[in-house]
């Protein structure tokens, strides 16, 4: 990482002890130089390798206003994000996996909107939501999916999602949300670390009910408090951020359909600073 002044690390501090909100955008990644040059070893590495790079990036470049100082920073690099064009919009995929860290509702309905704006679309193709992640001992049920599910329904009827999909559900979990919900789950990712096979039920019930079953690997959660703590530190000279907590990550990829290649990828964070 470039070393930074002491300037650019007084500027970061003001900004960061008024604000109560932190929204961060890391640009494409298939563009940023700085990143490309690391393979990080997980989507959980990548992501914070992102964090870390975006806020040094955006620090070093942004002065603090001289009058009202914002609640809510808005880190973005201008140069590395990638709006779609409307030419190109029906030529491309827009896919989105979000990551509940915080069981808020509102939660949902900001990261698609956030998404929407940040990548100049209407409407996202795909939202598949992974929970908050569980107490030791807890199991998922429908209980716990359905406030969720409930948000993303209201955003498929106000057409800000065409389709929406969950994460990790067993056949039994997935028959209970597909017979209770409204709008039916169109996908269901499996972790193929947890299982090297795809369960047959699951295949036989998917199969029944038109249920595309994905595959992934990211961890049952990508990034812990800690985490979190350690790469806003590294791209913010070592500030004190204990009292930031992580709300939601949004990972997004843009996918060429004729061509079926990565056009651009991402990730939109937002925390905010717990009340005292």
């Amino acid at each position: 990482m470039e070393p930074r002044n002491a300037d650019a690390s007084a500027e970061a501090t003001v900004l960061l002890n008024h604000a109560k909100t932190l929204r961060l955008h890391t640009g494409n990644l298939v563009n940023r130089s700085r990143l490309k040059k690391k393979c990080p070893g997980s989507p959980g590495e990548e992501l914070q390798d992102c964090i870390q790079a975006t806020l040094s990036d955006w620090f070093s470049t942004t002065k603090p206003p001289s009058e009202d100082l914002p609640d809510t920073l808005d880190c973005s690099v201008s140069q590395a994000t990638d709006a779609i064009t409307p030419e190109e919009r029906e030529e491309v995929k827009v896919s989105v996996k979000l990551f509940l860290c915080e069981s808020l509702q509102s939660s949902i309905r900001d990261a698609v909107e956030m998404a929407c704006q940040t990548l100049a679309v209407s409407q996202l193709d795909s939202v598949i939501i992974a929970p908050p992640g569980l107490l030791e001992g807890d199991s998922q049920t429908l209980a716990h999916l359905q406030p969720a599910w409930e948000e993303l329904e209201t955003l498929v009827r106000s057409q800000r999602i065409a389709a929406i999909g969950t994460s990790d559900l067993d056949k039994d979990l997935l028959e209970q949300l597909y017979n209770w919900a409204q709008v039916k789950p169109s996908s269901n990712q499996v972790n193929l670390a947890s299982c090297c096979v795809m369960p047959p039920d699951l295949t036989t019930f998917a199969k029944e009910f038109d249920i595309q079953l994905l595959t992934h690997n990211d961890p049952k959660e990508l990034m812990s408090a800690a985490t979190f703590q350690e790469a806003v530190q590294g791209g913010t000279q070592d500030l004190n951020i204990t009292d930031w907590r992580l709300e939601w990550v949004l990972r997004y990829s843009v996918i060429v359909k004729s061509r079926g290649i990565i056009k651009s990828k991402g990730y939109l964070v937002s925390a905010r600073k717990a009340s005292p």
